[in-house]
């Protein structure tokens, strides 16, 4: 189907048989497509039924990153589903752009209008840009659906292309795949960083969404880089600009949120293995944070100097990173470990690995965890050994 052919089948669900198709087709399982399909083909296009269909799945699919009550409303792309920004997240830096005194902002590179929702619900008028004639679409059609039109402005163009000079502030998200998958190359992103970068100093106020698994050192001297994890999931970095803290490491965490600030600190000594290990939320070790974390422990300290595992003798409570209480310390060897969660009794076994090459389903199928009682094991290195750690929550 070329981009004619799909224009036009998005624009028959915006009609009235289309909306009508929508509610019919909402809640269908896929064991039910098939019968559901063939019903609905004996009164309309097989080619509307297809994309209502297809746009049921998408919504089913945007649940986790929207919730039911937008994701019923909104309209999706397949690519846009995949790369649109968790609402929790848009919304956490919306609030961000506000606290700065933005107004009105310039999105560029929108996809499916998912920042540019969070941006206009957070009282900020929008300029949405994209190249995609269908991506724009759908994002003029989310807008509409969720009375939003009046604050965003859909604009297809190339973002290169568009002046930003009579807005607040600059929000780029630059596409990060391509036909072989993800983009790691910050220079080969569409479009690349270094533009990325140009456009956002232009402006009072700019954010970059990057990839978190971006390089320190590719970091511009102007920027405030933050690393953002939701309910546990690392989401994403942004580069900030006009917040006059250039330089600052930022790990902010959501719900809440809680956001740990960098202090420069060296990293942390390695110790011996005490009582609790703590497991740094993957934000944290994003931002290279784990020294401040291990700061608030007393004694606290690492178990290798390779490994982002925090030891302490004494319980802490830390927003920051998880506490496990260790109660066997093995050399690595899979008979003794399965030996001890046999006199344990363990049959709930989660398996975690840092800097170890084991898989943890390899481990469970070959232990064949068997009981009532639980625990979790670590697969790591304690000051360069193999180890097995074997602990449970704090």
């Amino acid at each position: 189907m070329n981009d004619l052919d799909r224009l036009a089948s998005f624009a028959a669900l915006l009609t009235d048989r289309g909306r009508g198709l929508l509610d019919e087709v909402r809640g269908t399982e896929p064991a039910q497509e098939l019968a559901v399909a063939t019903r609905l083909r004996r009164e309309h296009p097989a080619e509307l039924v297809s994309a209502a269909l297809t746009q049921a799945r998408l919504r089913q699919r945007a649940v986790v990153k929207f919730g039911a009550a937008d994701a019923e409303r909104m309209f999706f792309t397949t690519n846009g589903v995949e790369q649109a920004t968790r609402a929790t997240v848009a919304a956490y830096r919306a609030g961000r752009f506000q606290e700065l005194g933005v107004r009105s902002a310039a999105d560029l590179c929108c996809g499916i209008g998912g920042d540019a929702i969070a941006l206009a619900r957070a009282g900020i008028r929008v300029l949405a840009v994209d190249r995609d004639p269908l991506t724009c679409a759908v994002a003029r059609a989310n807008a509409d659906a969720l009375g939003l039109a009046d604050l965003i402005e859909v604009r297809e163009t190339d973002v290169t292309e568009v002046d930003t000079s009579a807005y607040d502030a600059v929000f780029v998200d630059p596409g990060r795949r391509g036909g072989r998958g993800r983009i790691f190359d910050p220079e080969a992103y569409s479009p690349p960083l270094s533009w990325a970068v140009q456009a956002a100093l232009k402006a009072p106020v700019a954010a970059l969404k990057i990839a978190p698994g971006i390089p320190h050192e590719a970091v511009p001297a102007e920027a405030e880089a933050e690393w953002i994890s939701d309910s546990g999931d690392v989401k994403e970095a942004v580069l900030w600009f006009g917040t006059r803290a250039p330089g600052l490491v930022r790990a902010t965490l959501l719900p809440g949120p809680r956001a740990l600030l960098g202090r420069g600190l060296p990293d942390p000594q390695v110790r011996p293995l005490g009582r609790y290990l703590y497991e740094p939320d993957g934000a944290v070790i994003r931002a290279h944070l784990v020294a401040e974390v291990a700061e608030e422990m007393d004694g606290g300290g690492l178990i290798d100097e390779t490994i982002a595992y925090i030891t302490a003798d004494s319980l802490k409570s830390t927003p920051y990173a998880t506490a496990y209480e260790i109660t066997d310390q093995l050399p690595f060897n899979v008979k003794k470990l399965k030996a001890l969660l046999r006199q344990r009794e363990v049959g709930v076994l989660t398996v975690k690995k840092r800097g170890s090459a084991v898989e943890p389903e390899e481990l469970r199928r070959k232990v064949k965890p068997q009981g009532p009682n639980s625990a979790t094991v670590f697969l790591t290195r304690v000051r360069g050994a193999p180890t097995m750690l074997v602990g449970r929550r704090a």
